[in-house]
């Protein structure tokens, strides 16, 4: 069975991924959440004793705890929703969006790559090491305002017009730079407002 690591797993939309493929029954989710103002663990109530959820209260920017957790739950994949969101939060505290949204998508890259690039030495390892992959949830924050046009488009020029978005914005240039130069095998997605269950007020 799989495993997939989940970062912000106890957020809005991160709760809903999480709760949905653990109900699949085809793969095992380790849910790993720094639990700021957005997180909540009561959310996830309905798989709290499920056989193939986990959960680990950590932060993206602690690089060892992410690898060694790579290492125990034997990771096939990451799905990457942690960060600190909103633009008016930005405005008024950009410090935590630049440490988490940058520097903590850059600690988590580190720890995922190493993990990887170790796949290759373990028996049977080269599969998994092909198999491998890292999908980044961004916004369409970094593409600036709409303005008059109805849509973004995956070649609109990047515009971020606040600390939030230029923060969305420079995680997804790393992403990038992972897969141009060390052939990471990673994505982004890059979506528009989500709203539903779970969301926090």
């Amino acid at each position: 069975m799989k495993t997939i690591f989940v970062t912000g797993g106890a957020g809005f939309i991160g709760s809903n991924f999480v709760i949905n493929q653990v109900n699949t029954g085809r793969v095992k989710v380790v849910n790993y959440d720094k639990l700021t103002y957005a997180g909540n663990l009561d959310t996830l109530s309905s798989i709290d004793n499920h056989p193939n959820y986990f959960f680990i209260e950590g932060d993206i920017c602690d690089q060892q705890l992410v690898y060694k957790a790579l290492i125990k739950h034997q990771v096939d994949s990451i799905v990457n929703f942690a960060a600190e969101s909103h633009v008016d939060r930005s405005i008024e505290s950009p410090d935590d969006f630049i440490q988490t949204n940058i520097v903590g998508t850059f600690k988590l890259l580190q720890a995922a790559r190493d993990y990887r690039n170790n796949m290759k030495a373990d028996d049977g390892g080269k599969d998994r090491y092909d198999n491998f992959r890292f999908l980044h949830v961004s916004t369409d924050e970094v593409y600036g305002s709409l303005g008059n046009s109805g849509f973004f488009t995956e070649e609109t020029p990047y515009a971020p017009n606040s600390p939030y978005a230029a923060s969305k914005a420079s995680s997804d240039h790393l992403i990038r730079s992972y897969f141009k130069t060390f052939g990471f095998p990673a994505n982004t997605t890059n979506c528009s407002n989500n709203y539903g269950p779970r969301q926090f007020p």
